[in-house]
């Protein structure tokens, strides 16, 4: 194996960069848009995750910058994500905030070596529903998780999070709750009616710099966000031991998992509704692997591609990579220029951003798509994002997966028959005793019985014609159900002739033992007339050997002389 030309379309190059001496201003603007939207996203995901704010900030910056380098997307943005949120939430209840970086550098290398084994075109078999119950489940999970903060109350200790939001009410505390939802209903509010008005203005930013504004003014006694660092921290690797290791590699897994699924999902989005080139689904994985485990190092949560955020990036301008790097040193400025005014920002109204964002999440139209293009697909979608809110994501993709595999089986299986035919051509006394059959769609484990039972029901017949030129899949328990349906018929005394097996299908067919099932070779043919002639004569010498006056003269019987 070449392991220069295996490993060189993993790296970044300057290939990367091409054109960016006209696209600089574009990029450059669109880094700064993205930047200004991505802030109060990264608060707000590092909270409601449970980490803190300053590690939803910590990540956006060192993700963001490694994941554009080295990913596979020219326009992608990468950070916390909601998606992410919803997974770290019972992680981080169960085994503490202080194991998110090693998580993250655990599931870091998850991915890394999923794209290093170039495993990244496994997300197109994810059928669309099962996508779209994913993001609909995922969606209210992130808007139920933030019911707790909108009322100043303290979640509950459920790592459900329908059940944590119930938890959380009788915990209410006025005039405290009332301050606190009025401060998220305005934010939400803004958020809704300033892009009618503008929509280049980034509204989440605007909301929280008023409703901020106005807390700080009032001295209203709600919870802010807190003290936070004023620089950014020094790398060091988390703390190791077997036991922790042990007990973070099924969550490393869910959680690298989830950052594969959404960042090649985000990377595809952006690839089809951008003329900024396609995207390589397996230096996308790489990319986004070093950027969980550089973010771990820095003390950050793991890290996905972001669909809003690279959505707001392309919509700003960007055309290559750049754009990703300065919406990271804007978050870096405001480490390092703006910390004391960050802390003051509420929590309400975070859990007010995220309110609104997770409604955006949901398309209405889409939902109608959906749900209108199948009952299968209904069923599908529905399912996941039921299994998603209740249970677990990755179990729900899996389970979405394995409903949608079945109906798309059910439906392969629905789409291959068996039809009896009449014998072309001028009819001949003897073609009542003559069955053709065509096998057609696919003969595979999920239709093979069906179709075989309709062949073994006849009766009153010498020769039965096979005819598999229309067969378009056949697969080893569909090959083995025509032997064995070749060896019935010919302890009946029927002698089966078969017509037009592909050249695909006929290593299988071998292999398998159609052919050897045969009475004879030459009971192999490659047209039909041939094979219409052939049975002909074989119900011919049938009668012949049957006929009373053959007892002087018997003649070939028809087994002898299928051997000539």
């Amino acid at each position: 194996m070449n392991v220069r030309g295996y490993v060189a379309p993993l790296l970044p190059g300057l290939s990367d960069y091409r054109g960016i001496g006209r696209t600089w201003r574009g990029d450059l603007v669109a880094g700064i848009t993205v930047g200004i939207v991505a802030l109060p996203l990264a608060l707000a995901f590092g909270v409601s995750s449970g980490v803190g704010a300053d590690v939803g900030l910590v990540t956006a910056i060192v993700a963001g910058i490694v994941a554009a380098v080295f990913g596979g997307s020219n326009v992608q943005v990468s950070g916390p994500t909601g998606a992410m949120v919803v997974v770290l939430g019972p992680i981080v209840a169960t085994q503490g905030p202080e194991v998110v970086p090693l998580l993250s550098l655990m599931a870091g290398l998850f991915v890394l070596v999923a794209g290093v084994l170039k495993v990244g075109r496994v997300v197109s078999y994810i059928p669309w529903p099962v996508i779209e119950g994913f993001t609909l489940g995922i969606a209210v999970i992130i808007f139920v998780q933030q019911i707790p903060a909108a009322l100043g109350a303290t979640p509950g200790p459920s790592t459900n999070t329908l059940v944590a939001a119930a938890q959380a009410l009788p915990t209410v505390s006025w005039p405290e709750t009332g301050w606190s939802l009025a401060i998220a209903l305005g934010v939400a509010a803004i958020m809704l009616a300033l892009p009618r008005w503008n929509r280049h203005i980034p509204a989440s930013l605007v909301a929280i710099v008023v409703l901020t504004a106005v807390a700080t003014l009032t001295h209203l006694p709600i919870a802010r966000i807190g003290e936070l660092p004023s620089s950014l921290p020094a790398p060091a690797l988390p703390t190791v031991t077997l036991p922790l290791l042990a007990a973070l590699a099924g969550p490393a897994l869910t959680v690298a998992a989830l950052a594969a699924i959404e960042s090649l999902l985000s990377a595809r989005v952006a690839a089809s509704i951008s003329n900024t080139g396609p995207y390589d689904a397996d230096r996308e994985l790489v990319g986004q692997g070093l950027a969980s485990v550089a973010s771990g190092l820095f003390g950050g949560m793991p890290a996905t591609g972001a669909i809003a955020r690279t959505a707001v990036n392309l919509r700003s301008g960007a055309r290559t990579r750049l754009a990703a790097v300065v919406h990271s040193l804007v978050l870096i400025a405001v480490v390092y220029l703006a910390a004391t005014a960050v802390s003051q920002i509420p929590l309400a109204a975070l859990a007010g951003v995220l309110m609104i964002t997770a409604t955006r999440m949901i398309s209405r139209s889409t939902v109608r798509s959906v749900v209108s293009a199948s009952r299968s697909d209904a069923a599908v979608f529905i399912g996941t994002a039921v299994v998603t809110v209740s249970f677990d994501l990755i179990i729900a993709v899996g389970i979405g997966i394995a409903a949608a595999a079945f109906f798309a089986l059910r439906t392969l299986a629905a789409s291959g028959g068996v039809h009896r035919e009449d014998i072309p051509g001028p009819s001949q006394p003897t073609d009542d005793e003559i069955a053709l059959f065509r096998l057609d769609g696919a003969l595979f484990f999920g239709a093979a019985d069906r179709m075989i039972d309709e062949v073994n029901r006849i009766r009153n017949v010498t020769v039965v014609i096979l005819r598999l030129s229309q067969l378009q899949v056949l697969d080893a328990t569909g090959a083995r159900v025509i032997t064995e349906l070749i060896q019935s018929l010919e302890r009946r005394n029927i002698t089966v002739l078969i017509k037009g097996i592909q050249e695909r299908h006929l290593l299988l067919a071998t292999r398998v033992g159609v052919i050897s099932s045969l009475r004879h070779q030459n009971h192999l043919f490659a047209d039909l007339p041939s094979a219409v002639e052939h049975a002909r004569s074989h119900v011919r010498r049938a009668h012949e050997h049957d006929s009373p006056h053959s007892g002087a003269d018997p003649g070939p019987g028809p087994d002898s002389a299928e051997k000539t």
